[in-house]
């Protein structure tokens, strides 16, 4: 056995095999060999895959927006707390915060960021990151916030694609798990009995039938996703939930055409479909069920505001009127037009609808009254116009 997997086959001790849903919370999340703790750096143009934030600070700019209106609906309180999960490098987080400090000084002077973070190399690098405004950063986790205590708003970024999921396949008239053991030296696959009720129960709730669907059928379950949609609940008690991701609704995700899932794996900035290579060294992802994440929502106290996709976010939010003057300048300046052209050509892959642009964002709320609930928030407006993507 290669030393690269030396360290699982000791987590899986005297077991035959894992279920899937462990075996990539390990590979990601491993304390000492996990992704996310030994590779969190290599996240940007370098590394195994860049986010929103990485193409320009008008992203963190138009969620800024977002949050001052956010703010504003709930009759700009004197207390309001936002709460970024997963953020990464600190890179969205400040530019929201110097973005509120420009956009609106009022909100700023009473603002408290704090950012829940598992992993130790990234809490390092968004402290580096974050320095300038270390009097209102604050690092948490979920078991010093009190439940039912934040007034303001939770935001995440590609965070849930990242949750470790079940793997399930339809097989031989039935409901099978996937579970990960060792064939010597190698990590192999082999189907098993479901390891928790909690797996058809997912399905019963979509109204999802398996009787009709191609044999060998595979796809997820973010069970992991149910339980922290259940937490923020929890710990919200006036305010707002923002989720961006990729992903569909159950609909689509776990349509009969759609045989082989979404698990995806990205090193150095080449996709593949194979999680037992590069352990640790690369990241796993799976697309959201953005459908169970709204409804668990609504069952826990949460009330669905809207789903719709980045791009019309981001136009909502003023991210139009940006690109639109970026072309208007009569100056003779090479560096000034190559610049130009350099921030629209990044402007334009966050609205790409075929890429960034197609993710979806989820707005949820908690205890706003109805005059709150009445107003609509600005990022879930149809936007006056829509540049074309070349």
């Amino acid at each position: 056995m290669t030393n690269q997997l030396n360290w699982m086959q000791e987590v899986l001790g005297d077991r035959s095999m894992m279920p899937f849903v462990e075996f990539m919370g390990l590979a990601l999340y491993h304390p000492v060999k996990g992704y996310y703790l030994t590779q969190a750096m290599n996240i940007g143009a370098r590394g195994d895959f860049f986010t929103s934030p990485h193409l320009s600070p008008l992203f963190g700019e138009c969620l800024a927006r977002q949050v001052i209106d956010c703010w504003e609906i709930m009759g700009s309180p004197i207390a309001f707390e936002l709460i970024e999960m997963g953020a990464g490098q600190g890179i969205l987080a400040a530019d929201i915060l110097q973005s509120i400090a420009q956009l609106c000084p009022k909100l700023s002077r009473i603002l408290t960021y704090s950012i829940i973070e598992r992993s130790q190399s990234l809490k390092l690098a968004q402290r580096r990151h974050l320095s300038t405004w270390e009097s209102v950063i604050q690092w948490q986790d979920w078991e010093t916030i009190e439940p039912a205590s934040i007034q303001g708003c939770f935001i995440s970024n590609e965070l849930v694609d990242a949750f470790p999921v079940h793997q399930v396949v339809w097989q031989d008239q039935r409901l099978q798990e996937v579970y990960v053991s060792f064939d010597g030296d190698r990590l192999t696959e082999q189907l098993g009995p479901l390891s928790t009720p909690e797996l058809p129960y997912y399905f019963d709730r979509l109204g999802i039938n398996f009787e009709n669907y191609p044999d060998g059928y595979r796809t997820e379950v973010n069970l992991n996703a149910i339980d922290w949609i259940q937490t923020l609940a929890n710990k919200l008690h006036h305010g707002y939930i923002l989720t961006i991701d990729y992903g569909y609704s159950a609909d689509r995700y776990y349509n009969c055409r759609r045989t082989g899932g979404t698990l995806q794996c990205y090193y150095q900035h080449q996709a593949n479909s194979n999680p037992y290579v590069n352990v640790g060294l690369q990241d796993i992802t799976a697309h959201v069920d953005f459908t169970t994440l709204a409804e668990r929502g609504e069952e826990v106290g949460l009330t669905s505001l809207g789903l719709t996709q980045q791009a019309y976010f981001l136009m909502a939010l003023g991210l139009g009127d940006r690109i639109a003057a970026l072309s208007q300048t009569e100056t003779q300046n090479i560096q000034e037009i190559n610049n130009r052209l350099q921030t629209r050509t990044a402007l334009h892959q966050l609205i790409d609808p075929t890429g960034l642009g197609n993710f979806c964002v989820l707005i949820q709320s908690k205890n706003l009254t109805a005059t709150e609930l009445s107003r609509s928030l600005r990022g879930l407006t149809i936007p006056e116009r829509f540049p074309t993507i070349k």
